[in-house]
């Protein structure tokens, strides 16, 4: 019961003055917490520049500026190859489940990004490929990644974003 009023005094206390405790910083402010915050923020704004590129079909640049198309739909762009991948594939490298993999595959047809077709190598099998559309997008990522990485070497000087990266290949695994 203690600790119940020691909380709920601690969370008036916050609200009141919108201070966090000194010693309660620590919440906010951990590596895995920042290095989240830094991806939302890199991912936001390369799908902000993707919906600006000018090589980006129309349809698509609308439903990025509306917020249709997130991060999640990023994964594909990210991680089908140039030949083709099946799902299962997509699913692994991304680090999500198939069937929500299948979700985004589904949604990217529509929007004319990828289509499936028969595996050459198993004529059971699907994989996905990226249509004429789709390659368009990947330039565009490819652009508004190279754009956005450059503006974070601005943001914290290009000694710094250096270090940035080779520390996160090296905790990451190279991944």
């Amino acid at each position: 019961m203690h600790d119940h009023f020691t909380s709920a005094a601690w969370e008036e206390s916050v609200l009141t003055s919108g201070v966090i405790p000194a010693d309660d910083i620590w919440r906010q402010t951990h590596l895995g917490r920042l290095l989240g915050h830094a991806m939302r923020c890199f991912d936001e704004r390369v799908l902000h520049l993707m919906a600006h590129d000018i090589e980006v079909p129309l349809a698509l640049s609308n439903l990025a500026a509306r917020n249709k198309v997130t991060a999640a739909h990023i994964h594909i762009t990210r991680h089908l190859s140039l030949r083709g991948d099946r799902i299962v594939t997509l699913a692994q490298r991304a680090g999500m489940s198939k069937q929500a993999m299948a979700g985004l595959v589904d949604q990217c047809e529509a929007w004319d990004l990828v289509r499936r077709e028969p595996d050459p190598m198993d004529g059971r099998a699907i994989r996905v490929v990226f249509t004429e559309v789709g390659l368009l997008w990947l330039n565009a990522f490819k652009r508004s990644v190279a754009q956005a990485e450059l503006e974070f070497q601005e943001a914290v000087g290009k000694d710094v974003a250096v270090v940035v990266q080779i520390g996160l290949e090296s905790y990451a695994g190279g991944a």
